[in-house]
């Protein structure tokens, strides 16, 4: 059986860690001038990927 190959577009968008799976915040990349400075700067920070979804997730990932 061949190898199952890592689904590139998932690869781009997340990063698999020990223990969890981290993402970057939506809403950063365009229409920036109507939100706040505060608001841009909390969106820096990623998140982490919902437990419901993890599996699915490291499956595409490979990890």
């Amino acid at each position: 059986m061949p190898k199952m190959k890592t689904h590139s577009g998932a690869k781009k968008r997340f990063n698999a860690r020990k223990n969890d799976i981290k993402r970057t915040m939506k809403n950063k990349n365009h229409i920036l001038n109507r939100k706040t400075r505060e608001r841009k700067r909390k969106l820096r920070h990623g998140a982490t990927v919902d437990s419901a979804n993890e599996k699915t997730i490291r499956r595409l990932i490979q990890k």
